[in-house]
């Protein structure tokens, strides 16, 4: 039982990290403010920001649920995976801890096109669903390692739809508050943004080296049979 409730912390834990990454932060406050830009009423551009939150984490779910599925419906990567899972689980924590102290400095590129930016603006709050699928699925290299190297082999052990469902709510708070933030007061929206990048830096330092504790503890009892 207690497995459980730490897997379903884990996951909605994860979503909070990957939404206050630098990359995925910086779009989400970019579409937050795109779509309510020309929105006047303050339950609107609320709206907006749950539309956007719901777009990704539908598309969350669709990934885990197709990644997750393709691999237990192959009878050899299934076999696999009931054999291997705890010698992969260790590892997988140490490269997404190391990934997260950002040793390896990698950039994506990123953007709204012409197309989608027309799209966006002729469907008015569904547009804003539109956007939160589209940048879920414009994986930055820290969002990539938290969903594919940690969130998956939670979603494998449990419930795909369960687990990505939360890691997306997860991933919801922060989007909210900026929403919020911009329904009141746009101005605000530069300060917090300040503030919660200078935390963020913190709180995905403390969660790597744990991450990389664990992966090490895991690796030496499962990988080398060590008990302590």
């Amino acid at each position: 039982m207690e497995s459980i409730f730490i897997d379903i912390g884990a996951a909605i834990w994860l979503g909070i990290l990957t939404s206050i990454s630098p990359c995925p932060l910086a779009t989400n406050i970019a579409a937050i403010s795109y779509v309510g830009r020309k929105v006047e009423k303050t339950r609107l551009v609320l709206f907006a920001g749950l539309f956007y939150t719901l777009g990704r984490a539908l598309a969350y779910v669709a990934v885990a649920v197709l990644v997750t599925r393709s691999l237990q419906m192959i009878p050899g990567v299934s076999m696999f995976l009931q054999k291997y899972m705890n010698l992969a689980i260790g590892p997988l924590l140490v490269i997404v801890g190391i990934l997260l102290l950002g040793i390896f400095n990698i950039s994506f590129g990123g953007g709204m096109g012409g197309n989608l930016q027309s799209r966006v603006d002729k469907m008015g709050l569904w547009g804003s669903g539109l956007l939160g699928i589209v940048f879920a699925l414009a994986f930055c290299p820290v969002s990539a390692g938290l969903f594919f190297g940690a969130l998956i082999p939670l979603a494998v052990k449990g419930n795909a739809v369960f687990m990505s469902s939360l890691y997306g709510i997860g991933t919801a708070v922060p989007v909210i508050i900026f929403a919020i933030i911009l329904a009141f007061s746009a101005n605000l929206i530069g300060s917090a943004f300040k503030k919660l990048t200078a935390i963020e830096k913190w709180v995905r330092r403390g969660t790597a080296i744990t991450m990389l504790a664990i992966g090490v503890y895991l690796i030496l009892r499962h990988n080398f049979g060590l008990n302590f």
